[in-house]
């Protein structure tokens, strides 16, 4: 097959929703389709120990919750597909928003009787602000909820969406009967029993025919012929183009436990998704169809199998064809790299691939020389843009417990904050290590690893600071930095990257800071350089 025809049957796209929408529900029901996985093990259901197949950190199978984004592919329909299952948790905010710079479009998942939550809204706001292409997915109809319509203004208003239905339900909860796909002109019955199997939708062309009435019955049909009469009305036609830019969002309905019009949203979207498309460098724009091959790491991911401990970085092509074994450019650190063992992930196996083509992320061994948003080229200086690092919200000392185990703490702090789970400050002053997460369940997590996976144990303790700020100097020599160095040495650290940070205790100490000394800038954000 040819370079470009590879090109062209490529997706890749991330799930994105709040928790407990339903999102790695759907993603096992796509595997199922594209027949990756045989039978979708019951997310909640504590009678399959397995879990679902895309929650592998044990951690994530004690909470039920996904804490690390994983990757996942399979073949429907002859087109290779790509996902990205995102953790919802709020806590795991800042893997997601990384994970969105390697995806080219997204499916929004939203729960049809809690309607759009407050993590929805910031994560379709980062997809906003990069014009990313969204598919909304309204999941769980097999339960009451809230109505279609309602549902459909919720999204154009809280998320700033223009939306255009491209299935609707006939019913809901108790009285749900199925769905209409408008998309496809077809009916899908639902029995409610098919939930690990897949079942077949009944041809109509036109929904004024009797046929409906004696399927559905007749209060349900026409109900329904009402509803499809306003959609036309009131919605915009489904326009490709006004898609691809991100101006448009399709939605679809159904229920991802029940199996129920997954199979209209992957056909929907095999047929309409974007392509691999061209990714901005500080440099200049990299067009996928280039024959020389660019990549980026997005993700770093220590001990994906605990057997053996091994730290993988995810790339993701963005250009060219990705061979094992060739010389590649790791741009920072200026060296030559080959990888004997790229592996690619189809469902829950892990396969050693030896091409990979723009829009495929390729997980690679890693022994610690790769960095979140390094990029990979043949030879070209390249810097891909847009993984930056916020200020965490929470700050606390780690303290090391068992004082035998100093080098495994240090190396299990080094390796997961590689990862970006949490950001490591050390304090100027005394050299004490500081943990800043986004949310408090990181610290959870951080200690659980650094017990089961490195040996180490370590404690907290509560440290009073408001945010991170990353300190820019207009000119580094001059008087007034030396004085803000002298004046707040207690509060100054340096980040992983060594970038001096100011740790400031409250809104108020900002402000004053920044009057005081006008040539010191403060950033919340640091882009990684």
């Amino acid at each position: 097959m040819s370079f470009l025809k590879e090109i062209e049957r490529r997706r890749t796209f991330g799930i994105i929703s709040h928790p407990d929408a339903g999102k790695t529900t759907l993603t096992e029901k796509l595997l199922l389709f594209g027949g990756a996985i045989q039978e979708a093990g019951a997310v909640k259901n504590n009678k399959i120990k397995k879990g679902a197949t895309s929650d592998f950190m044990e951690i994530e199978r004690q909470r039920g919750i996904s804490v690390a984004t994983s990757v996942l592919a399979f073949i429907y329909k002859d087109k290779k597909i790509n996902i990205l299952d995102t953790p919802g948790h709020k806590d795991f905010a800042e893997d997601t928003f990384r994970t969105l710079t390697a995806v080219d479009s997204v499916i929004v998942v939203i729960d049809v009787a809690k309607g759009v939550e407050e993590q929805t809204e910031k994560l379709v706001e980062v997809c906003r602000m990069r014009n990313i292409p969204m598919l909304v997915f309204i999941n769980k109809l097999d339960r009451e909820g809230k109505d279609a319509f309602d549902l459909l203004d919720e999204v154009e208003q809280k998320l700033g969406l223009r939306v255009t239905p491209m299935s609707f339900p006939i019913g809901m909860g108790y009285d749900f009967k199925g769905i209409y796909n408008i998309w496809g002109k077809k009916l899908n019955l639902f029995s409610g029993d098919a939930k690990t199997t897949i079942s077949d939708g009944v041809q109509f062309d036109d929904v004024s025919n009797p046929e409906l009435d004696k399927i559905v019955g007749e209060k349900a049909a026409d109900t329904l012929r009402e509803e499809l009469e306003l959609i036309d009305e009131v919605y915009p036609k489904f326009n490709h183009q006004e898609y691809l830019e991100g101006k448009l969002q399709p939605v679809f309905f159904g229920s991802a436990l029940n199996n129920f019009g997954v199979k209209e949203l992957l056909d929907a979207f095999i047929e309409i998704a974007p392509t691999p498309q061209p990714k901005k460098a500080e440099e200049r724009l990299v067009d996928s169809k280039e024959k020389t091959m660019t990549g980026f790491v997005f993700k770093i991911h220590a001990n994906m199998d605990p057997k053996h401990r091994d730290r993988l970085a995810f790339i993701k092509i963005v250009s060219g064809v990705f061979r094992r074994n060739s010389p590649y450019l790791h741009v920072r650190n200026g060296k030559k790299v080959k990888f004997s063992s790229p592996n690619a992930f189809f469902a829950e196996k892990k396969e050693i691939v030896d091409e990979s083509y723009p829009g495929d992320i390729v997980g690679i061994h890693d022994t610690g020389n790769f960095k979140i948003g390094d990029t990979l080229t043949e030879g070209e200086i390249l810097n891909f843009k847009g993984i930056p690092s916020f200020s965490p919200e929470h700050f606390r000392y780690v303290n090391n417990a068992d004082p035998m185990k100093a080098k495994q703490l240090y190396k299990g702090l080094d390796q997961l904050m590689d990862e970006g789970v949490a950001q490591l400050f050390t304090l100027d002053m005394n050299g004490r290590k500081v943990i800043g997460t986004v949310g408090a369940l990181q610290y959870e997590v951080i200690q659980y690893r650094l017990e089961h996976e490195y040996g180490a144990k370590c404690t907290y303790e509560n440290l009073q600071v408001h945010k991170a700020c990353w300190v820019e100097a207009e000119d580094p020599k001059n008087e007034e930095f030396k004085e803000f160095k002298r004046v707040k040495q207690r509060y100054l650290a340096k980040d992983k990257q060594g970038k001096l940070v100011f740790l400031a205790d409250s809104a108020f100490t900002i402000q004053m800071t920044q009057s005081k000394y006008p040539t010191v800038k403060l950033h919340f954000v640091s882009e990684y350089k």
